[in-house]
């Protein structure tokens, strides 16, 4: 009787531990092929608040879009496998702390997807195998792809297609160098920079994008 009581409340323990471990796996595998939505777009439906997005496959977008998310975001995109830690190391040893210098696109894509907003200890390290994880199994470009659908660039729009539209009157796959570069650089505060100006971010941003091709190999089809 002893061993029954006992053995109960482990098996409830081990069931409530391998439910999440279990949905994770069932989201991957469903995120190969579905569109995926993020935490945020999951959180504006649950309290009746519109979102505008309109999934994309990676073919249908502009490839200046793809070498702007390189260039301003995660150079070594195609170099690590979901973390940079090499950058996190020079991070950790940065007197001034944790920044976001260190979080590559697929860390961005997990927090996206699976966590919260906000920076916590506890986020970042939830970050770390989640992002191991999706570029194992989801792989560079879809790790894009994804990224690019449910990316935020503005009040309940998500998605380079969505943006694209709002911000230019056009499809993500027409986009000029320049307005990827536009919209690339409002990430990540996408509600206070509006991607309708030309600055000096913008700016920058492109001229990365010209010098970028060979850091994008992992993005070819």
């Amino acid at each position: 009787m002893a061993g029954l009581l006992v053995s109960r409340p482990v098996r409830l323990a081990l069931r409530l531990l391998l439910a999440p471990v279990l949905l994770l796996a069932v989201s991957l595998v469903l995120g190969h092929f579905m569109p995926v939505p993020s935490t945020l777009m999951l959180g504006r439906w649950a309290i009746g608040k519109p979102v505008h997005r309109e999934w994309r496959p990676i073919e249908e977008m502009s490839p200046h879009l793809l070498r702007g998310v390189v260039a301003s975001e995660d150079q070594r995109f195609c170099l690590h496998r979901g973390v940079d830690f090499t950058a996190l190391r020079e991070v950790l040893d940065d007197p001034d702390g944790p920044s976001r210098g260190a979080s590559t696109v697929t860390m961005q894509l997990v927090k996206n997807v699976y966590l919260w907003p906000g920076r916590s200890y506890v986020r970042k390290g939830l970050e770390l195998p989640l992002a191991l994880v999706a570029d194992l199994v989801w792989g560079k470009r879809r790790v894009m792809e994804i990224y690019l659908n449910v990316a935020e660039w503005g009040d309940g729009i998500f998605g380079a297609e969505a943006a694209a539209g709002h911000y230019f009157g056009k499809h993500a796959r027409d986009l000029s160098a320049m307005e990827a570069a536009r919209l690339i650089s409002v990430l990540p505060n996408p509600i206070q920079r509006n991607p309708r100006r030309v600055t000096l971010r913008a700016q920058k941003v492109r001229q990365k994008m010209q010098t970028i091709d060979a850091l994008t190999h992992c993005l070819a089809p």
